[in-house]
């Protein structure tokens, strides 16, 4: 077990997974502060978690994928994965990074989102998920994935995987904080929020392809209909910087130990040719988590490699990527392993409000075989 330094053949039915559960569970009822916007401050003098909040001291685990199921040998072992999740007795949540599906010559169809959706619906723990690029920005014909406007493709993911405001997926769903409640950024409904273990946990809509900034190539005739890349990006822009400050505002309101931030983007990746599109947030985040104080987690997808590290490090050869990134010496970050070519897994997180600050989280990477 590593701890935090001090420093998816034919496809399957989805019944049959539903059937695969082993673990039974309780069914749940169904920059600076300053900066906050006003309706949020209008907020913060009640408590949205009332009901499904846990500030208590106990151990809080949950189970965290991404970048899956990648074409049909990982889309085949999908219901094993899950059928091993529900059958860890320790796993109170399952969170899913996003990426659904392979980035290129993968077609983006409503058939293939449904029959995900599926998949999803065979966890009996709450599943909280977010977006990632492959299922919606990149849903162009340059990419092989079909003729789509990617801002239509992401409207149809919210209304697949985001059906009812403030509730996971999951047999066992669990209410959360939905940014669909900001008047401001209503369209936000997989921006969310919930706190256990005296944690902050939010996950925020922040893709890979540059953060959207990547060309979206050719787009079909009735692409006018449909928010266009500018304004999509904008739009976003001001969602994610509002729920990252209303994330930490609440983690400061509620004395929380620490704060877990879970996105699909890998917003260090070298690979990629530019980066520019996460500059804004890698500033605002460091700001926040130095402010914050006490341990902050990214938990991110998208490069596809089991990583653990600190970008915000000066001795970290990614802190140049990003100008004006702050030292900040409280982060820690990592990235799960995903797509076809990495091993089927799931990382089993573990919050322990009771440790010292260092070992806050501890982790294990847990291999289907």
């Amino acid at each position: 077990m590593q701890r935090f330094p001090t420093a998816f053949l034919s496809i399957i039915a989805c019944a049959a997974i539903a059937g695969c559960t082993d673990k039974a569970n309780n069914p749940v009822a169904p920059t600076s502060s300053a900066q906050i916007s006003s309706s949020l401050q209008r907020s913060e003098g009640s408590d949205e978690f009332q009901g499904e909040d846990d500030d208590s001291d106990s151990a809080y685990t949950l189970a965290v994928i991404g970048d899956t199921p990648y074409g049909p040998i990982k889309l085949a072992e999908f219901p094993a994965l899950t059928a091993k999740i529900n059958a860890d007795p320790r796993v109170r949540l399952v969170a899913h990074l996003g990426d659904i599906k392979a980035g290129k010559n993968a077609l983006c169809t409503n058939e293939y989102i449904n029959m995900i959706r599926g998949l999803f619906d065979g966890f009996t723990d709450p599943f909280a998920y977010t977006p990632g690029d492959n299922e919606w920005t990149d849903c162009h014909s340059s990419k092989g994935n079909g003729d789509y406007t990617p801002t239509e493709r992401l409207q149809y993911v919210r209304t697949v995987f985001f059906p009812e405001a403030g509730r996971t997926l999951g047999v066992n769903s669990m209410r959360v904080v939905t940014q669909a409640d900001d008047p401001s950024n209503s369209d936000y409904v997989e921006n969310t929020m919930w706190r256990k273990a005296r944690v902050e946990f939010a996950m925020l809509n922040i893709t890979g392809s540059n953060n959207d900034l990547a060309a979206w190539g050719p787009v079909p005739a009735d692409a006018g209909n449909y928010p266009s890349q500018a304004a999509e990006f904008a739009s976003r822009a001001q969602a994610n910087s509002a729920w990252l400050e209303k994330t930490f505002a609440r983690a400061e309101q509620t004395h929380a130990v620490g704060v877990i931030l879970m996105f699909q983007a890998d917003m260090w990746d070298p690979a990629e040719p530019t980066l520019t599109g996460f500059d804004a947030l890698v500033q605002q985040i460091g700001m926040l988590a130095k402010e914050f104080g006490k341990p902050v987690l990214l938990l991110e997808g998208d490069s596809h490699k089991f990583n653990v590290d600190n970008p915000y490090s000066t001795s970290s050869t990614l802190h140049a990527l990003h100008p004006s990134t702050p030292v900040v010496d409280n982060i820690m970050r990592i990235v799960v392993e995903g797509s076809d070519a990495g091993r089927t897994e799931y990382l089993r997180l573990n919050v322990d409000p009771r440790k010292k600050s260092s070992a806050l989280f501890s982790w294990e990477r847990v291999p289907l075989n």
